[in-house]
């Protein structure tokens, strides 16, 4: 099952984008094309009906500018996931950006919306009496509220179902040390024998260096409910995604949720090295360096991926090479 569902995935990722753009145009459209047809059946039964073209315009205008507003929301939740836990003050302080992201969103909307509709009304040489500002905007308010929460909670599942397709991977645990009781009981200690009168006092101790970070060898994985193991050493090449790595390993990709700059330190700095703002490769992986134009280069990886080197990080990179 996993050659099917990677090459599934693969296939979908250079289209990914234009998916996600198009699935949010259709579900706006299709919100607007509902929201005009109930709005055109109640309008028959009020004592001033509206004309069409007026609840097209209404309709049309409110969901074009929610959508325009979706990226920008995406781009909010994708900065506020770390504070999405259980933990107490985490979610708390969630909750507040997302609640005051709300207020900007609904003001946004309601200002873009009555451009639009006074244009419209303009050109249709009418005039858009949008009404009291403090009691409509309340009531836009309430509307924009389940508006956002749905679009952030859209933007939220499929974030996770993507990191389920994709996999998501997280450094083992070090082992726990034994507990008290299956350590036996502590052995005596000789007390040092005290110096002679005629002797001079032992030169004080030198403190031991500290000990060297804990640098992880393996990784486990979970994909599609199946969880295995990787070696730190078969990671090809590393990404900054965002809030996450993502470790490239023989055609695979997985998310750790960390930042570049932190987790190289977790690594090996001999085997691997930062090559650009957002890369890092694994020195035992690089074929080939593709100098370019301007000081920047292409690295050729045996994977058959190529990953690109800046001008700042080139010699670094000779430096490691040669070394």
């Amino acid at each position: 099952m996993a050659g099917p569902r990677k090459d599934l995935y693969h296939r979908y990722e250079p289209i990914r984008r234009y998916v996600e753009v198009g699935f949010w145009i259709v579900v706006m459209a299709l919100q607007a094309l509902f929201n005009t047809t109930v709005a055109m059946v109640d309008a028959r039964s009020r004592a001033v009906p509206r004309e069409t073209w007026e609840i097209v315009v209404w309709e049309g205008s409110s969901h074009l500018v929610l959508l325009l507003l979706v990226p920008a929301i995406v781009a909010l939740e994708r900065r506020l996931s770390p504070l999405a836990s259980l933990a107490p003050g985490r979610l708390m302080r969630y909750l507040a950006w997302h609640l005051a992201a709300s207020v900007v969103f609904s003001l946004v909307h309601v200002m873009a919306m009555f451009a639009l509709r006074s244009l419209a009304y303009a050109a249709a040489g009418e005039h858009y009496a949008f009404g009291g500002w403090a009691a409509q905007w309340g009531y836009e308010y309430l509307k924009d509220v389940r508006a956002y929460v749905s679009i952030v909670f859209g933007i939220w599942a499929y974030r996770l179902f993507m990191l389920r397709w994709q996999g998501e991977a997280r450094v083992l645990d070090a082992p726990d040390e034994a507990p008290e009781g299956l350590q036996g009981p502590p052995r005596p200690t000789e007390a040092a024998p005290a110096p002679a009168a005629d002797e001079p006092p032992p030169p004080p101790a030198v403190p031991a260096p500290p000990p060297a970070p804990a640098r992880p060898e393996r990784f486990l994985v979970r994909k599609l409910r199946r969880e295995f193991l990787i070696a730190a050493g078969d990671i090809d090449w590393l990404q900054a995604e965002g809030n996450y790595v993502g470790l490239h390993v023989n055609g695979h990709d997985y998310l750790l949720r960390a930042t570049l700059t932190d987790f190289l330190t977790q690594l090996d700095p001999a085997l691997f090295v930062r090559v650009h703002r957002s890369h890092a490769v694994n020195l035992s992986r690089l074929r080939e360096i593709e100098p370019l134009d301007g000081g920047d280069a292409r690295l050729h990886m045996h994977d058959g991926s190529t990953v690109p080197c800046s001008r700042r990080y080139r010699e670094a990179l000779r430096g490691a090479t040669a070394s």
